[in-house]
């Protein structure tokens, strides 16, 4: 049976997009969808929530009302289950033994015990500083290498050394692949230090998120993080506490990581005694997928993708007396411009040789849940998907004259930007922070690792430019805060222009004659050979 969708609830609102006319240019009809999406009455939409399957109704709604067709035997809606964790702190404990002394640790002010790993109930290990915790064997890289470390937790710090590729970086720095290396090593957890100088968010704010339930698939075999016992934050401002007795400080450790030197790796003589409870519960929410179909016979069951995370944080500690997390850039912005996009079409009635395929996905914020759901298990045979194109939260601050592509080298997809991109008159360049590891935080990661040509696109800045600084000062202030709302300051004309320009991608991509294809030097290519392997074998 299709999943039911509430017309009711969402039909008033379809409308919106009507008061703009179809050709509009001007983002007001992209502002009319990130004003419903980021509205107080959709409290954060966090995953599972009411509201979230009330704005994942009303995605759906719209998708229909443009003429798209339901992307699979249960309609828009693809219903996903997840079990959820919730660190119970009145019983919780964390303490650091040394020289037979214990330490108490306050959780939220020094550390932050994660659970988004399911952890141990007690944990009692000896700490090693490993030191960005990577493990790459394609260049001969690895920090466990004669560290004794087996039973112990792993303490490191995020970055990249001198001559790793940025694609090896960002990889191996994925929650999946360091737990992998951590577990191979002996390691039984982690400890992580965040490198102050490329924090995206305060500590403070780092902190009051700290009470958010956390979210793993319930789909078995779908935990990467299966066998971690805890998984621990420690703010860097506290990291004297860690690193006492040592003889290595964490402004040594800051100028080495900034400047991509070795880390030392060395013994920590002390020793983590945890203590967890953790609430559990299970919890549905909502993918949304629907096709523009294409006029080509040979090829309209061929699917270009263009993917946005519909979900965002909830309610949570109020900042200026403020606790909707509103995710108005973060990322309706994104959502609301697969709509803009299949009004253009709707309005237009343009068909591209390939199907369009729009997804919007939960539980990106869970650590791109639904999107590796939806990879795994898509509505379209997975070996028809040729190329994902991600928006997530790509700030339409100021004019778009540069647009940053994090995979610009990794695919042919990087040669259609820059060839759309030159006939609009935008830079494209590539990303600009590969220590922020961007390429491996957003749901085209999912893709990836299952063989797909992705890309993800945002607005771009020149280096110390009077636009790099309102960025950097939207991160500080307005990201996972409630001040990512509809009352901040957003160049809709701008947004426009980046919607024309992923539009036109997608088009070009879905009109060529052949599919997207990793280039040959790119580490991600091996996932598109395994995964026709794979198909080979499954026939």
């Amino acid at each position: 049976m299709k999943t039911k969708i509430a017309f009711a609830a969402a039909g008033a609102l379809v409308s919106a997009g009507l008061l703009f006319s179809a050709g509009a240019d001007n983002g007001a009809r992209w502002w009319s969808y990130v004003e419903y999406l980021a509205s107080d009455q959709m409290q954060g939409r966090l995953t599972g929530s009411p509201e979230h399957k009330k704005a994942a109704e009303y995605v759906a709604a719209q998708f229909q009302k443009d003429g798209l067709k339901p992307a699979g035997e249960q309609g828009y809606i693809q219903p996903v289950r997840f079990r959820t964790l919730a660190l119970d702190e009145a019983h919780s404990s964390l303490t650091l033994m040394r020289d037979g002394k214990p330490k108490k640790i306050p959780l939220g002010e020094e550390a932050i015990v994660s659970a988004r790993v399911d952890p141990a109930p007690k944990v009692s290990a000896g700490l090693v500083f490993v030191g960005y915790g990577l493990r790459a064997p394609e260049i001969h890289y690895d920090d466990f290498a004669g560290l004794n470390t087996k039973g112990k937790i792993g303490v490191y710090m995020g970055g990249v050394p001198a001559g790793m590729p940025g694609a090896l970086a960002s990889h191996y720095s994925s929650s999946a692949e360091r737990w992998n290396a951590f577990r191979s090593a002996g390691l039984i957890g982690a400890i992580s230090i965040p490198n102050p100088k490329h924090m995206d968010v305060p500590w403070g704010r780092m902190a009051s998120s700290r009470t958010q339930v956390a979210m793993q698939l319930a789909a078995p075999g779908m935990n990467d993080t299966e066998g971690e016992q805890i998984a621990i934050t420690w703010n860097p401002a506290d990291a004297a506490d860690l690193l006492s007795g040592t003889g290595h400080t964490l402004d040594e450790l800051v100028a080495a990581a900034d400047a991509h030197r070795q880390l030392p790796r060395f013994e920590i003589p002390a020793r983590v005694d945890a203590t967890t409870a953790v609430k559990r519960g299970e919890v549905e929410s909502q993918n949304v997928a629907a096709i523009w179909p294409g006029r080509d016979p040979k090829l309209k069951d061929e699917y270009v993708v263009m993917t946005a995370h519909l979900d965002h944080v909830g309610v949570g500690a109020p900042i200026n007396g403020d606790r909707i997390y509103n995710g108005a850039m973060d990322d309706a912005s994104g959502v609301a411009s697969l709509l803009d996009i299949a009004d253009r079409l709707h309005a237009t009635g343009a068909r591209t040789r390939r199907s369009l395929l729009f997804v919007a996905v939960t539980g990106e914020e869970k650590g791109l849940l639904g999107s590796k759901y939806f990879a795994a298990h898509p509505t379209v045979p997975a070996q028809d998907i040729v190329a994902d194109i991600n928006c997530d939260m790509f700030l339409p601050l100021f004019p778009l004259r540069i647009v940053n592509v994090y995979g610009l080298e990794e695919s042919t997809l990087g040669d259609d930007v820059r060839e759309v991109a030159s006939k609009m008159r935008i830079k494209v360049q590539p990303d600009p922070e590969p220590a922020r590891n961007v390429f491996i935080r957003s749901d085209q990661y999912s893709f990836i690792l299952h063989g797909v040509p992705s890309l993800m696109l945002d607005f771009g800045t020149e280096k110390g430019s009077p636009e790099a600084a309102i960025d950097k000062k939207w991160l500080t202030e307005r990201y996972h805060a409630p001040s990512d709302d509809v009352n901040q300051p957003v160049d809709k004309p701008a947004a426009a222009e980046f919607n024309s320009l992923v539009m036109r991608l997608m088009e070009r991509v879905a009109d060529a004659p052949s599919r997207p294809e990793w280039k040959r030097e790119s580490f991600f290519r091996r996932y598109q050979t395994a995964f026709r392997r794979y198909q080979t074998a499954a026939k």
